[in-house]
């Protein structure tokens, strides 16, 4: 019996509701997906229906939480004509405002989970504003049946101690959509610049950090050629207003736009050597907690995470002694490391890489499957009391 899905997302031209979306259609769901513009519609051809409820800006949240006002509005209208969902996703706290009055449009009870795979910095505000926000999403949250995040920093910093939510956690960590049968998936092969040629740094995904890209551009400069930063993805112009003029003026830096995923993945990972794991963009919070979609990727394709030592990322790049773990993220420190790289570092630390088993990277078919049956159950159990937070991981 096919479980239907009506997924609520914050941004259609997000790849990461895209990767879900394709998830649970390979785990045997019908997915149906109501969410905001910023941009392009990234699902228009995979064969997905799609529900326009509004656009958004990126970075502007008093326009956003309008916007989510809006569409409570029309929310009925919106969704007439639809199959009846088993399950409904709700994707940040912003879609979260509307699966419990999207469940009353269709009648009857229908579980809804709330995907909350970042913490925004007004949840973690110890003023008027933070309180008003934990008090927005426990509200809106009182009646979902499975929380999904996809860190255990989240978990221990944030929904235990801090939330106030009831609810059962499904962990699901920023893996990659793999779905090629295992003949088909080739191991990554090791990439040592020839003789003159740089050592290349990709720094790839949502592009919205100012301290990063600082970093990024200072050290490029002083390494005079020795290495080459390549960034990829979409740039946050709301953070990032002279992006574009700032990398057009960098030596040593290259921009090239944004990519498929995970179609492009093994092509721009292939093109590096290391991949840039830090983020600064939320930190002291969201940022020294996430565990990010480029660390994944690069550790499928054989590229060496750059971490940071005190993070969430950091202690998973040390645990598994996989990466470049730095103290301190100073274009100084980036010059020492690599003014002391050599072939025969670059090989010791690409044998490390590649040699962490795929499913620590990869979500399989095997996943989809589990995490469809996961969402599947919760219609059985939708009648029982909420669940004590109970921490799982849907894993093959």
């Amino acid at each position: 019996m096919t479980l239907h899905v009506l997924y609520l997302a914050h941004d259609l031209a997000d790849a990461a509701i895209r990767r879900r979306v394709l998830t649970l259609k390979a785990g045997g769901a019908d997915v149906t997906v109501a969410g905001f513009q910023r941009g392009s519609n990234l699902l228009s051809g995979e064969d997905v229906t799609t529900v326009v409820l509004g656009e958004t800006a990126d970075g502007r949240f008093a326009q956003r939480i309008g916007a989510v006002f809006s569409a409570r509005m029309t929310l009925k209208s919106k969704l007439a004509g639809l199959r009846r969902p088993d399950v409904i996703i709700a994707r940040n706290l912003e879609t979260l405002a509307l699966a419990e009055q999207a469940a009353s449009i269709f009648g009857g009870r229908i579980p809804f989970v709330y995907e909350c795979l970042d913490i925004h910095r007004l949840l973690l505000d110890d003023g008027v504003k933070g309180c008003v926000m934990r008090a927005a999403q426990r509200r809106f949250a009182r009646n979902a049946s499975l929380l999904i995040t996809s860190s255990p920093a989240f978990i221990d910093n944030f929904f235990k101690p801090r939330s106030g939510l009831d609810l059962p956690i499904l962990l699901l960590e920023n893996k990659v959509l793999q779905l090629d049968p295992p003949s088909d998936q080739q191991p990554p092969q090791p990439r040592p610049p020839e003789e003159g040629k740089p050592w290349r740094i990709g720094w790839f995904g949502a592009i919205r950090c100012r301290k990063s890209l600082t970093i990024l551009l200072d050290f490029a400069r002083r390494m005079e050629g020795q290495v080459e930063i390549v960034l990829r993805g979409r740039p946050a112009y709301g953070e990032l207003p002279d992006f574009d003029a700032q990398v057009a003026a960098a030596p040593h830096v290259k921009f090239h736009g944004p990519y498929r995923n995970p179609e492009d993945l093994a092509a721009i990972y292939g093109d590096v050597q290391f991949t840039w794991a830090i983020d600064f963009f939320e930190e002291g919070l969201n940022s020294d907690w996430l565990l990010p979609n480029r660390l994944y990727e690069g550790g499928l394709h054989g590229a060496i995470p750059i971490a940071l030592a005190s993070t969430e990322t950091g202690r998973f790049v040390a645990s598994r002694n996989i990466g470049v773990t730095l103290e301190t993220a100073t274009p100084d420190v980036l010059v020492g490391v690599f003014k002391a790289m050599t072939q025969a570092r670059y090989m010791q630390l690409f044998g490390a890489v590649a040699a962490v088993d795929r499913s620590q990277w990869v979500t399989d078919m095997a996943d989809c499957r589990a995490l469809v049956a996961r969402l599947g159950a919760l219609g059985f159990n939708s009648s029982s009391p909420a669940a004590m937070p109970v921490v799982s991981t849907v894993q093959s």
